[in-house]
């Protein structure tokens, strides 16, 4: 029997516990403490209080908590001592009929697991969609992150302990993520396009009007026609152009909203960067449709041909295009086997000389909106499925190259050194140490080689990258000028030399302050609470917003929220809750009328 939220708000704290037995293995007190914060405007706030309850115990709370689970194909099973609840995510998962190989090589981690942390490995076996992981999946996941620190697993498992409560919340209200699990499912299917070379060793690559990226295209037109768009085009660069028409005969003179992201992947990426915040919104066009119901402004959805920069040196070549900033060079440029974009283009049957039509004219606009995947640990750690996005990071990139003597790394003393990997070296401890100091800056060194290096000689020479960000221009520039200052001055204590070749500057992109409170609105409508973050990462929405107003919604990832990562997930309770979000910031748009366009 399922029970619902009005009944949890109303009855006796008792009862209320009751209702909720189960959520957590034989800790009724997580549930009695979420229950202070009664009455719960929704159940992602039930949801976040119960996490809190978790996350704010004490120490020896957590361990006994964790201590309460069994283990993953363990004695319990044998012995007939699960709970229901237990006893039906392991039988789901298979666990309950394990082969004798991969019973033993279970019990193995399991002891090993215990040895090391001194708590069961806990996961959420029911996986990010909700459907179960297979048991493939559950021993690569035992397998990694038994590699993990004790005080960064620990962690881990409370997040999993989580998981596995809101599934069973899920259950014991009679509802699931359907809209969630349609995006996640759409995705899944994107994702068995890959580049050859990658797709044999089933990794997700997709680079810009490779064979793949055609298919990718072709499949996100076709889902936008079969959600219900008026049109739906490729345009002279490759992004898929989704429109769903304005209500009444005058949309050609309506104003428009523009979102979208990119559909084209890093080499090994993950299945959500960018093609998330292109899925999400043709859902809610799919569920308008269905409903029949048309908004007094049109809504544009853009698939981006390319943002990652990984066949051509043209980052954000997608976006770049629609508003104005495509260069006419990056035709010529060449890919690893020779092939120029001109010729990729004309291969893909697109038209070189139509790239400047396709620019956008700001005033026809009301602004942009995005939501991505985080690509960042915040709000995961946090426990807090949705994100503001404030800004989006400025940044600047370098190409450094430090010259000092090869010598013999026997006979030349360590005072006599002109060792040009150290200068680097201690200059990547400067950044991190000078980094940490700002809030929200990042500085790292990402490349770093010793050309010629040999294990008896002292490197002469040692070439790296620079990549420094923060949220404000201000910010980043000062963080630049003390990174290059203390170069500088490293070097000349080390007597060595140094070059620099600066190869990308690109200005913070603030959120426009109305749009970022449309999206804090659509949050707070969901009972999840507001947190507000910059978003380090670069985006499309760092272009668009050079003509008009944007703003940015983040989803929680998985795995510490990696990306550009095979690990890289959510799950479909999270995209169920950017879907709500973003349908709200539509129709309460629909509501306020679209005439007054927020400013930047």
């Amino acid at each position: 029997m399922t029970i619902t939220l009005e009944q949890i708000n109303k009855a006796p704290d008792s009862d209320a516990t009751t209702l909720l037995a189960g959520l957590y293995e034989h800790s009724p007190w997580v549930v009695q403490r979420a229950l202070a914060k009664k009455p719960f405007a929704s159940l992602a706030q039930l949801k976040h209080a119960l996490a809190n309850a978790v996350n704010h115990a004490d120490l020896a709370e957590k361990l006994a908590l964790l201590r309460a689970h069994p283990e993953l194909a363990g004695k319990a099973i044998v012995a007939g001592d699960l709970t229901a609840e237990s006893s039906h995510e392991q039988s789901t998962a298979g666990l309950t009929h394990c082969t004798p190989a991969e019973l033993a090589r279970l019990h193995t981690l399991n002891a090993d697991y215990q040895a090391k942390f001194g708590f069961p490995f806990i996961l959420a076996v029911r996986g990010p969609r909700g459907n179960g992981l297979s048991k493939r999946q559950i021993i690569a996941e035992f397998e990694r992150r038994s590699r993990n620190h004790a005080a960064y697993e620990l962690e881990e498992c409370l997040r999993n302990v989580n998981r596995i409560a809101e599934l069973r919340l899920n259950d014991k209200v009679g509802t699931h993520p359907s809209l969630g699990n349609h995006v996640w499912d759409g995705l899944e299917q994107l994702a068995t396009y890959s580049d050859p070379g990658f797709a044999e060793l089933g990794q997700l690559t997709v680079t810009y009007l490779t064979d793949a990226h055609r298919a990718c295209a072709a499949l996100i037109a076709q889902t936008m026609r079969d959600s219900g768009f008026d049109s739906v085009n490729i345009d002279a660069v490759g992004n898929v152009v989704g429109i769903y028409n304005a209500a009444g005969e005058q949309h050609v003179a309506s104003k428009t909203l523009l979102t979208g992201s990119h559909f084209d992947t890093v080499r090994n990426g993950g299945k959500h960067d960018g093609r998330l915040g292109i899925y999400v919104p043709i859902v809610c066009v799919r569920e308008l449709h269905r409903a029949r119901r048309r908004l007094p402004f049109n809504i544009e959805v853009v698939g981006f041909a390319e943002e990652e920069g990984q066949r051509y040196k043209a980052t954000f070549l997608g976006s770049g295009a629609l508003v104005g900033d495509f260069k006419a060079e990056w035709l010529e440029q060449k890919d690893v086997d020779g092939i120029t974009m001109r010729e990729a283009m004309l291969h893909a049957g697109l038209e070189a000389n139509n790239i400047g039509a396709i620019q956008r004219d700001a005033a026809s606009y009301l602004g942009f909106v995005e939501v991505h995947i985080e690509q960042g640990p915040v709000l995961n750690e946090l426990d807090i499925p949705l994100g503001i996005v404030t800004s989006i990071n400025g940044s600047v990139r370098y190409l450094c190259e430090i010259t000092g003597m090869a010598s013999h790394a026997g006979t030349t003393p360590m005072n006599r050194r002109r060792d040009a990997a150290c200068a680097a070296a201690e200059l990547a401890l400067y950044i991190e140490k000078r980094a940490a100091e700002d809030s929200d800056s990042v500085g790292t060194m990402g490349m770093l080689q010793v050309p010629g290096g040999s294990i008896n000689v002292v490197p002469g020479r040692c070439l790296f990258s620079l990549d420094m960000r923060a949220p404000l221009d201000a910010q980043r520039d000062a963080l630049a000028s003390d990174v290059l200052t203390q170069l500088q001055a490293i070097c000349e204590r080390r007597s060595v030399h140094h070059t620099l070749e600066l190869t990308e500057k690109a200005a913070a992109a603030l959120s426009a302050s109305d749009w970022q409170q449309h999206w804090e609105n659509a949050v707070t409508a969901l009972g999840v609470p507001i947190h507000r973050m910059p978003s380090g990462a670069g985006h499309d929405a760092m272009k668009i917003h050079k003509i008009m107003p944007q703003a940015m919604l983040f989803v929680r990832g998985q795995n510490s929220g990696i990306s550009h990562n095979p690990l890289e997930s959510t799950s479909s309770d999270d995209i169920e809750l950017s879907i709500d979000a973003f349908m709200h910031l539509l129709l309460n748009l629909g509501q306020t009328g679209p005439t007054a366009s927020p400013q930047q």
